[in-house]
């Protein structure tokens, strides 16, 4: 039997690494306070300065995320090449993430975070390069995008990896919800100011600024304490695919880190309906403005899980992850269900929200379970497998949704996905209780 169904609650994390003692009953904040973000991760300074540059290049890392399809359109006035170019990306990122997993396991995770974020930053100097010189190449820029990603998927797994060593185990569902909410925000505040800065600065500049805001990153990296290896690496041990294929047997003999990978996928690949937004905008939702129905459905889910962490007090101090974890993706599947069945499109962004605020409660537990159920010597490998799902689910999901749609309509084959989720989750839980028993 998995031995992590039968956690005894310690502050210590498997490994070993993590000390703290959890927050006495009666110290805890009563009244609307306990409703607000739980900020305790960071007291911690180490915790502090990781999660602050993460403010600055979640804003920044969106820019470059606007301005790239929108060169790209611009040179070939074809959205189909927009596609290709995320397609050009995506194979590198999965690749490199599952790859850097095994690398953040076995060196230094600050040092592979320094070297990663500077290679992401002068990626970003070479986009602006490239854009003020008008060189107007697509390949070239397919080229720095794979770049780019795949300096990302190295650099993930060690991030997220390293929050463990930084914080309390009871603190670990706390600080996921603090960077996620910081990264959900960029996802609304980002492509907004993009949208803002180009018509007054240019395309070239947004490249600049993430630079400019990659290098803060850097310096916040060089400030964190090293990271080694707590466990030093075995005899002819070295981060290749042999160090990979052991991470994906770890997670088969944990069954609840395998279950929570399985969440991920029912929820994005069968519920995520971003790919029919385009099409709602222009049949379903189009009295109400086509341009307005569009940025009101893109911009729904984010603002939810942005809601959803500014009031994630409560529910960050939960004890029985899996069970928040099972709760979260059958609500999302609830909302995107209400969602395809409404006429009004403000009904339909309500319900949405909804989603983007359950969908923020199943990262956060996702995020702890992995710190928590896996060990220092595995957690980098299992952010890579979690880097590559996150990335990989929805891409999927717009495939299926995209086909769905043009075979049912749109309202179809979101309502019916929703439902699919609420059906494929409530059978893994019913009939794996491993998940659904789990708790720190």
């Amino acid at each position: 039997m998995d031995t992590s169904e039968n956690s005894t609650g310690s502050d210590t994390g498997p490994g070993g690494d993590t000390a703290g003692t959890a927050e006495p009953a009666g110290s805890r904040t009563r009244g609307w306070r306990r409703w607000a973000m739980d900020t305790r991760p960071l007291r911690r300074p180490a915790y502090r300065r990781l999660w602050s540059s993460t403010i600055v290049t979640a804003v920044g890392s969106q820019l470059t995320a606007v301005a790239v399809p929108k060169q790209i359109y611009d040179i070939t006035g074809s959205s189909a090449w927009v596609g290709y170019a995320s397609l050009a990306g995506l194979l590198p990122l999965m690749v490199f993430a599952l790859w850097g997993g095994a690398v953040a396991d076995s060196m230094d995770r600050r040092t592979l975070m320094l070297i990663t974020n500077a290679g992401i930053a002068v990626t970003s100097l070479l986009f602006w390069l490239q854009a003020v010189t008008g060189l107007d190449s697509v390949p070239a820029l397919m080229v720095l995008l794979a770049l780019q990603q795949a300096f990302f998927g190295l650099n993930s797994p060690a991030r997220n990896a390293s929050i463990a060593r930084l914080v309390p185990g009871d603190e670990l569902a706390a600080a996921n919800a603090l960077g996620s909410t910081v990264m959900q925000t960029g996802l609304v505040v980002g492509p907004l100011l993009a949208g803002a800065l180009i018509p007054v600065v240019g395309l070239a500049e947004l490249y600049l600024i993430d630079a400019l805001a990659l290098c803060v990153t850097v310096w916040a990296v060089a400030r964190l304490p090293a990271l080694p290896p707590l466990t030093a690496p075995g005899p002819g041990r070295r981060a290749g695919w042999r160090e990979v294929a052991a991470g994906f047997r770890y997670i088969s003999l944990h069954k609840v880190l395998l279950l929570s990978f399985l969440a991920d996928i029912i929820a994005m690949v069968l519920g995520m309906p971003r790919a029919l937004f385009p099409q709602l905008a222009a049949e379903t939702y189009a009295p109400y403005g086509e341009g307005l129905a569009l940025g009101l459905l893109f911009a729904a889910i984010p603002i939810g899980a942005v809601l959803g962490g500014l009031f994630s007090g409560t529910f960050s101090r939960a004890r029985r992850h899996g069970l928040m974890v099972v709760a979260a993706v059958v609500a999302w599947g609830v909302a995107i269900t209400g969602a395809g069945l409404s006429t009004s499109l403000w009904l339909a962004v309500a319900f949405l929200a909804v989603a983007g605020a359950a969908d923020m409660v199943s990262m956060v537990f996702r995020g702890a379970i992995l710190l928590s159920a896996a060990t220092d010597e595995m957690r980098g490998r299992m952010q890579g497998v979690f880097t590559v799902v996150v990335a990989g689910g929805p891409r999927l999901a717009d495939v299926l949704h995209g086909t769905a749609g043009s075979a049912f309509g749109p309202r179809v084959a979101v309502a019916g996905g929703g439902l699919l989720v609420v059906a494929a989750m409530l059978l893994l839980a019913t009939t794996t209780p491993a998940l659904r028993r789990y708790r720190v």
